[in-house]
């Protein structure tokens, strides 16, 4: 099941960036705004919890797509970079297993425990 997931990742990777090569911006701006979504991470200066959501509000993939489809519907180039780049970390960052955070701490996430030598069991899908 972890192949089959990264598999997945990674088309959604792929996807992000064939929509980017269609825009009408230099290649650079990809790698520019990268790591830009992990600015999120700075909720964990309020706690935890606050923490936890800023950092799943912006690797949530419905929001990448929401803002994504809304740039090409109002045909707003911004928009669906925005919005791809946000597809592109967060497929990327679940393809490194880094899920979704839970408010217990950034350590734990849907996918796992991240940065320790404890991992949660596989749960398999048969």
């Amino acid at each position: 099941m972890k192949t089959l997931l990264k598999l997945e990742e990674l088309a959604e990777l792929l996807v992000a960036m064939v929509v980017f090569a269609h825009l009408p911006f230099a290649w650079w701006w990809l790698p520019a705004l990268f790591l830009l979504p992990d600015l999120s991470m700075l909720g964990y200066l309020a706690g935890p919890r606050a923490g936890a959501a800023s950092y799943n509000l912006l690797h949530h993939k419905a929001l990448a797509l929401a803002v994504g489809l809304l740039g090409w519907w109002l045909g707003q180039p911004l928009l669906l970079l925005a919005g791809t780049v946000l597809l592109f970390h967060s497929a990327f960052d679940r393809l490194l297993g880094y899920g979704l955070k839970y408010s217990t701490g950034f350590h734990t996430t849907h996918l796992g425990a991240i940065g320790t030598t404890a991992r949660a069991p596989e749960v398999s899908a048969y």
